[in-house]
């Protein structure tokens, strides 16, 4: 069988086989699920840079209700319009890269067609799972320092990307403690969770009407149904399923069928509520007497935004005499949490996402 030469691949083929490593990426991501280019979409995708005075930047706007009343009957309106109040968010940028190395034509004998094709296997799935584990922390406000279950990373470059630095923790009305006997904590500490206070049906009830009475936007479904999404540990998922209020209310809102998520453990909607189970969801606080907590996000529109620029470069290079062959990727990207003021508390705030600290 006639073998590939490594170092004869043109720039149309290598820009082929990063589109590929990058669709393979994309059906492997989490969080490619929740994108969207619009200002209706949970993670507000930008693909292209805005020139401003201060240069190319990849920008969020956020847009505040109308706080005004209007005027009435012919009553002058000239003069008495609204201004409308717009933020800019900035997601800043940066490169994130990988590698693999071939041992030698000796280690492996196959074709060299075979350790492209693993090697663009391994890094599609390595580039998607750090993108999912960096959203989920974005989201969070939890520094790329951690691990998503809470222990330190070692020897990761994360920490020093550039859109890292803008990772900010929870603010004060975007976070609460779920507690079993008096239910939503505001300002909540995930140390003071105890064992007792897992998820049910009756918090996601305070939490919808919270988000709704705050000005936390929902996303409209075709029909003009404002939904939104909440991501929960398989941990603690398990413990509200355990919930008889909650399976109560599964079984009657989804058809009596195969596919009812009760049986199959698929995504949930339940009055305007998706509910996501991932094991990429923040859960390394230790809560009161030892207690696993898990970091829960309950999320609307624009709760995130993501700079995701171009396909990943992939470079081929040679090593010992040709004896060795390496592949890299390189992709450029950013996450950033808006944080803009609240129309209803009038200070600063998560615009799209509230956390909640429960039991696992």
């Amino acid at each position: 069988m006639a073998m590939t030469n490594f170092g004869l691949l043109t720039a149309e083929q290598k820009t082929i086989w990063s589109m590929d490593l990058w669709k393979e990426a994309r059906n492997y991501s989490f969080v490619n699920k929740f994108l969207g280019k619009d200002a209706n979409s949970m993670i507000q995708r930008v693909d292209e840079l805005k020139k401003s005075e201060k240069g190319a930047r990849a920008v969020i706007t956020l847009l505040h209700d109308l706080a005004g009343d209007g005027v009435a009957g012919d009553r002058t309106l000239e003069g008495n319009e609204e201004a409308m109040r717009t933020g800019e968010q900035v997601i800043r940028i940066d490169q994130l890269r990988h590698a693999s190395r071939h041992e030698g034509r000796m280690a492996d004998q196959k074709s060299i067609v075979e350790f492209r094709n693993n090697a663009k296997n391994a890094l599609a799935y390595w580039l998607a799972e750090r993108v999912d584990q960096m959203a989920f922390l974005t989201l969070s406000g939890v520094a790329y320092s951690k691990a998503n279950d809470g222990t330190n990373r070692v020897g990761s470059d994360l920490q020093y990307l550039e859109f890292a630095g803008d990772v900010t923790a929870p603010t004060a009305k975007r976070v609460f403690q779920w507690d079993a006997t008096n239910g939503l904590v505001a300002n909540g500490v995930a140390s003071n969770v105890i064992a007792a206070d897992t998820p049910t049906w009756n918090m996601f009830i305070d939490l919808k009407a919270y988000a709704k009475t705050n000005f936390v936007r929902g996303i409209k479904e075709n029909g003009g149904e404002e939904t939104y999404h909440v991501f929960l540990t398989p941990q603690a998922m398990a413990k509200l399923k355990q919930d008889p209020d909650y399976v109560a209310n599964l079984r009657h809102a989804q058809t009596r069928a195969e596919g009812n998520p009760l049986f199959t453990g698929n995504t949930v909607k339940i009055d305007g509520l998706y509910i996501h189970e991932y094991r990429n969801v923040y859960h390394g606080a230790i809560g009161a007497a030892g207690a696993q907590t898990c970091q829960m996000l309950f999320c609307g529109a624009q709760a995130m935004g993501m700079a995701d620029l171009g396909n990943p470069e992939w470079v081929e290079e040679e090593f010992d005499y040709g004896n060795q062959q390496g592949i890299s990727v390189a992709k450029m990207l950013g996450f950033k949490k808006p944080v803009f003021t609240s129309t209803a508390q009038g200070t600063s705030e998560d615009f799209g996402v509230i956390s909640v600290y429960v039991a696992q």
